[in-house]
């Protein structure tokens, strides 16, 4: 039994590590908002859609992460959120979506109206773009040369 327990335990061990040197990933984001305010997440709080969270299967719950949105225009947004649920659902996931933000925090990317969007999720030892002087609430928008 303890042998067991113990094989156990190394085995969650090694999944922790492996999500927590997950590279960068590109995908497409979704939002969740209203519908969810007050269920628990998967980090056992309440959801609040004004916050900028975000649930992620690629990562262990706590984790920042930079979400990165390029437009054809050549602007760049990006926001900082932590990992504290998990999704989006199995199925969505096949079909190339790797993160749910919170509603606060796909506002800062694009508008909720977008559904969809496609961006890059890295880790937050990797660093968000530099935000210009003239950046607001947390958004990178920058020109591409």
């Amino acid at each position: 039994m303890r042998a067991l327990l113990f094989s156990i335990a190394l085995f969650y061990a090694g999944v922790g590590a492996a999500r927590a040197s997950t590279p960068a990933a590109a995908g497409l984001a979704s939002w969740y908002g209203e519908e969810h305010r007050g269920k628990l997440m998967a980090n056992g709080r309440p959801f609040d859609p004004e916050k900028l969270t975000a649930a992620s299967w690629f990562y262990p719950l706590g984790t920042e992460v930079c979400v990165t949105r390029a437009t054809a225009a050549g602007t760049v947004c990006s926001v900082l959120v932590t990992i504290t649920d998990r999704g989006p659902a199995h199925g969505l996931v096949r079909n190339g979506r790797i993160i749910d933000l919170s509603h606060a925090a796909f506002k800062r990317l694009a508008s909720p109206g977008s559904g969809l969007v496609a961006v890059t999720v890295q880790p937050v030892s990797k660093r968000c773009p530099a935000p210009p002087a003239e950046s607001t609430n947390g958004t990178t928008r920058k020109s591409t040369p």
